[in-house]
């Protein structure tokens, strides 16, 4: 049981192992988890090990989260982890079988994070796609159909879940109509209400059982100047009320350049504007320092939605991967029953 609040970051750390002072930080912060990067993966005894050390630096189970939706976002490569083809690459191959196949995609991929101490991935992303989608984030997306989306997006929840890995719903309210990356730039999307709501906004419902999600750093240009809807109170109203989530809500990654001012700003606006909890990737320790004097400790809101969060985490189920290996094998050649 934790006993003390959680502070509102998820951190990156510097390398393959903890400083001394990456790690007098952290336990002093007490962040409600943290997140790996390629800078942080050399091999699986390194990985397990720093994952360890982590949740020694705070002195509870943290969540260690990940971006392994793979393809081209896929922090563990081979020989760590198995090389993916890009979901929307690998929903086509899958033709009539995608649903399944991608739920045992993503129970293999939390067999991987879990042996690694790795119990959180930042996925599934229910970006709708469309032919004018900026390329960075396309062939992360799962199909250019609302129903498809939520299909699939339901069978990678239930993959991770199955694995005992917390899935997180990604972009909040959703991405698919951007055309610039918004690690460079700020999207705007001038779609009209009635198009949002029915499309992008519908495709994020069906999950408000998901106990985390993380949001966009676009701006909406149907409901005014509201600015990016991470640092936007009307925004993350809209997702609270309109979309109905009310699982722990945090914001993509602090520093992506959609985002104006410094890292200490940007964090201190989004949780203004009510996120609970910053998700901070890369920058070094006094940028860390800095983010978290604030921020600092979760409100109680937040800090209940953090505790349901990590209340509903699961068990793995016991399976055979190899098993489930040759049978999404079988899928991908169409030889599925």
């Amino acid at each position: 049981m934790i006993q003390r609040p959680f502070g509102a970051a998820i951190f990156g750390c510097d390398g393959a192992r903890l400083s001394s002072d990456e790690r007098a930080f952290f336990a002093d912060a007490n962040p409600f988890g943290f997140i790996l990067f390629d800078r942080n993966l050399h091999s699986s005894d390194q990985v397990r090990a720093l994952t360890s050390d982590l949740r020694d630096a705070v002195g509870w189970n943290a969540p260690v989260f990940i971006d392994q939706e793979g393809g081209r976002v896929q922090r563990l490569r081979a020989p760590l982890a198995t090389d993916w083809l890009p979901p929307l690459d690998h929903v086509a191959q899958l033709g009539p079988d995608a649903e399944e196949g991608m739920r045992l995609r993503y129970r293999i991929i939390s067999h991987e994070l879990l042996a690694l101490g790795i119990d959180a991935n930042c996925a599934p992303m229910l970006d709708v796609a469309r032919p004018e989608t900026h390329p960075f984030l396309r062939n992360r997306c799962y199909g250019s159909r609302l129903e498809q989306v939520v299909e699939i997006g339901r069978a990678v929840v239930e993959g991770h879940r199955q694995g005992g890995v917390f899935p997180v719903v990604k972009h909040i309210p959703g991405h698919g109509l951007a055309q610039m990356d918004s690690h460079l730039d700020l999207p705007r999307i001038d779609a009209p209400e009635d198009m949002l709501n029915a499309t992008d906004f519908a495709a994020f419902r069906p999950f408000a059982d998901v106990a985390m999600g993380m949001t966009a750093h676009l701006v909406y240009s149907a409901f005014g100047e509201t600015g990016p809807a991470t640092t936007s109170a009307d925004m993350i109203a809209r997702i609270r009320r309109d979309i109905g989530f009310s699982g722990l809500l945090m914001t993509d990654d602090i520093g992506m350049q959609a985002l104006s001012g410094t890292v200490a700003e940007r964090g201190a606006a989004a949780m203004e504007a009510g996120c609970d909890v910053i998700l901070h990737c890369n920058g070094d320790l006094p940028e860390r320092v800095a983010l978290m004097q604030a921020v600092g400790e979760m409100p109680q809101s937040s800090q209940s939605r953090a505790e349901a969060a990590l209340a509903s985490r699961t068990t793995p189920d016991d399976v055979d991967i190899d098993a489930l290996r040759a049978k999404l094998a079988a899928l991908e050649q169409g030889r599925g029953a």
